[in-house]
């Protein structure tokens, strides 16, 4: 399945796809302490599908969870693709696909008397009156006025919302206050809407970062390269299987990586370091080559938010189209170079940084973020 079938889904608003146990795993493991005593809602998530269900129904106790709340879409297109975690999911009352559902609970006990709380005790809660699952009146819609209330309840939100409705779905997050831990595509973090978040310290990724994740679609895996890799992480392309790039988390929620000091050696020589000449910065092409002695702007790939710490840095803005432009990225080149940047990279736009490189020729960098070195930072 390659990338022009990916952007088709999107475009379609069919993007809404399940997301692997162990990439969850993974990530929320780092977050424990922020779960104790909270209510966490995954409002994405077919309650009867959803690993995101599954991770926090099992984990409920050890997180120490004061409630958790799991709503899907009705008109999504994976409802009833995948099996249930518990079979067919008939005795939980499961209808047809297009129903939408909500699960809620308060406690998860030791109901097999086996000694631990697992799978097993969370589908015997779900056959409880206490834990069974309730349709929900409207269509499940994040926006809905039914789904919103559930949403003022929670305390922290974690799920993969689809694609495609990032922008809203985010807008929401942000308009009610909420702590989040998001699944998304690297993408995102250059949306106008996104990015002025994460400069001013509102929004920062998580531990997963540039991912290459293996989702359940409902489409036929056909890229040989896509069906060998997803084979050797044991799945099946055979079965709605895709690799998918390029992904990362983004959260609100403190974690210890955005405090740990991005260790620099290399030191500044204006031969090595090209100054833009559409603005006052110099090009850094890696993040091990920030120089540690120097103070003024800089142009950094984007796996910088990766090791961001905002007490060593400041984030100036990024340089790409209208955001470049709003911080004094112009278009400030002669109709010679512009011809000449053309015949070179086929590629000019306002807004994106320029430098002429040791060879003469000119250079529009792929993707940067401007920076600023603090004065009082932790590196010396």
């Amino acid at each position: 399945m390659a990338n022009k079938d990916l952007n088709k889904a999107k475009n379609n608003k069919q993007d809404e796809w399940y997301t692997q146990l162990v990439d969850i795993e993974n990530e929320l493991r780092h977050y424990k302490a922020h779960f104790k005593g909270k209510t966490v809602l995954c409002n994405c998530d077919d309650p009867y599908e959803s690993n995101f269900f599954k991770y926090f129904a099992m984990n409920f106790n050890v997180l120490g969870l004061k409630k958790l709340i799991c709503t899907c879409y009705a008109e999504s297109p994976i409802i009833y693709t995948q099996l249930s975690i518990f079979g067919d999911g008939e005795e939980y009352g499961r209808e047809s696909k297009g129903t939408p559902y909500v699960i809620q609970i308060t406690k998860v006990e030791d109901y097999n008397g086996d000694g631990a709380i697992d799978l097993q005790d969370v589908e015997y809660l779900l056959k409880t009156k206490e834990g069974r699952p309730k349709k929900l009146k409207g269509n499940g819609d994040f926006k809905s006025a039914e789904c919103i209330e559930y949403l003022k309840e929670a305390d922290i939100v974690v799920t993969n919302p689809p694609f495609s409705s990032f922008r809203p779905y985010m807008a929401q997050l942000l308009e009610y206050k909420k702590s989040f831990i998001l699944m998304c595509r690297m993408s995102v973090l250059h949306y106008k809407e996104i990015f002025p978040h994460i400069q001013n310290n509102e929004i920062w990724t998580g531990y997963g970062f540039n991912l290459s994740v293996v989702y359940k679609t409902p489409y036929t895996n056909t890229e040989e390269a896509n069906r060998k890799f997803v084979r050797g992480k044991g799945y099946n392309p055979d079965e709605g299987y895709v690799k998918v790039p390029a992904i990362c988390w983004i959260t609100n929620l403190e974690i210890q990586k955005r405090h740990e000091p991005i260790i620099l050696y290399k030191k500044y020589s204006a031969a090595e370091y090209p100054q833009y000449i559409n603005f006052d910065a110099i090009d850094v092409s890696r993040i091990s080559d920030i120089p540690i002695d120097y103070y003024g702007m800089m142009g950094v790939p984007d796996t910088f938010l990766n090791v961001y710490n905002p007490e060593e840095f400041t984030i100036i803005g990024l340089a790409e189209s209208d955001l470049g432009k709003s911080i004094g990225m112009s278009a400030n080149l002669s109709e010679l170079e512009k011809k000449e940047l053309f015949n070179e990279n086929k590629s000019f736009r306002a807004g994106n940084p320029i430098y002429r490189g040791s060879d003469g020729k000119l250079y529009k960098p792929f993707s940067r973020i401007i920076i600023r070195r603090k004065e009082n930072g932790n590196q010396t």
